[in-house]
């Protein structure tokens, strides 16, 4: 009889050592994870003001820009008879 409780014990001895072998490699497995999700978002919040159009930047014209007002030099309208 004393030689199956020895066995039953070898046996959650064994058990156990596994499972310990499991935790520690998900404990691995998820710390790595939490980088790389930090890492992750750094990149993202970098690159969102590089997606979204900003409506406060307007393009430079290029070419001779007259500082007069528009009116001076618009075509006369025809009159129809």
């Amino acid at each position: 009889m004393s030689v199956y409780v020895i066995r039953a014990f070898v046996e959650i001895r064994e058990r156990l050592t596994v499972n310990e072998a499991i935790l520690k490699r998900l404990a691995k497995v998820e710390n790595t994870l939490l980088e790389h999700d930090t890492t992750l978002w750094d990149i993202y919040q970098k690159l969102v003001p590089l997606i979204t159009p900003s409506s406060e930047k307007q393009k430079k014209r290029i070419g001779f820009q007259a500082k007069e007002p528009k009116g001076k030099y618009q075509p006369r309208k025809s009159k129809k008879n």
